[in-house]
């Protein structure tokens, strides 16, 4: 099992991000230009359980996600797990803490990769996507909480 780790120190409040994260217009927007996202079941309301879908395309390729809302503890702790995906396995935690007058928001990604050994070959370049996905994904961030403060 491999892990991710991404921290960025953002000027809001806990509830302003947290509830940022709960808001699926806001998945878009934070999306790297070069991804496509769009949630199918649009009336998707974020719940311990509940079941977001999504289509992304990428360089041509769709691929179908089904993450469950694995854990959500307001407002520091929101864990993803994927049901369905190119991984093999996939958590996406969102940890929020305050220190001081700003948050820390820290993403934390356990994955595995399919087809084994030959999957493994491929780290390198899953690491490169994700530093490039969740720089972009931080940086829009914090520049719309910034901006509401």
């Amino acid at each position: 099992m491999k892990t991710f780790e991404k921290t960025i120190t953002i000027n809001c409040t806990l509830e302003e991000l947290f509830d940022f994260h709960l808001d699926m217009k806001n998945l878009e927007a934070i999306t790297p230009p070069n991804i496509k996202v769009e949630v199918v079941n649009k009336d998707f309301i974020p719940k311990e359980g509940g079941v977001l879908k999504i289509n992304t395309i990428k360089n041509f390729i769709p691929i179908k996600w089904e993450v469950k809302i694995q854990k959500m503890q307001k407002p520091n702790i929101l864990v993803d797990l994927a049901l369905k995906s190119p991984f093999k396995y996939w958590e996406h935690s969102h940890i929020f803490t305050q220190k001081g007058n700003v948050c820390i928001m820290k993403d934390v990604v356990k994955y595995e990769l399919p087809f084994g050994f030959v999957g493994s070959l491929f780290d390198f370049l899953i690491k490169k996507e994700l530093t490039n996905m969740f720089t972009h994904r931080h940086t829009v961030t914090k520049k719309i909480l910034e901006k509401k403060s």
